[in-house]
């Protein structure tokens, strides 16, 4: 199922945030994205009614199977296209925006014959 860009920027925040800090609710990721905690409220209601995240009582969010989905592999291609602008030169705050914008369009040939040359040519450190 396709799904917005912004969807999926959502749910690759979430994953990031409860990577990081373990729990997460509306006000982190409007505190991080920088968008106003009504626009987070009504974007983790469209995702909670589109099974890729759930809510408890007290405002702690989950992601689901097909939003942990989602959010991974949007994640895993942000990290994988920073860390090869950063290889080429690119300093890592203009990589992190470039591979937030870039990682959503690639096919995913593409993306699978950028991680083999990044294996070979970029390993991780």
């Amino acid at each position: 199922m396709k799904i917005h860009q912004s969807a999926e920027d959502y749910l690759e925040k979430i994953l990031m945030i409860q990577e990081r800090k373990g729990e997460v609710h509306s006000i982190d990721i409007a505190n991080e994205l920088g968008f106003s905690k009504p626009s987070v409220s009504v974007a983790m209601k469209n995702l909670r009614l589109a099974g890729y995240i759930s809510m408890d009582g007290a405002g702690c969010i989950t992601l689901e199977a097909p939003g942990y989905e989602i959010a991974t592999r949007i994640y895993q291609r942000h990290k994988l296209l920073t860390r090869i602008l950063m290889a080429l030169g690119v300093d890592e705050e203009t990589a992190a925006e470039d591979a937030c914008k870039i990682e959503h369009d690639l096919s995913p040939e593409t993306f699978d014959r950028l991680a083999e040359y990044a294996e070979k040519h970029f390993p991780e450190e």
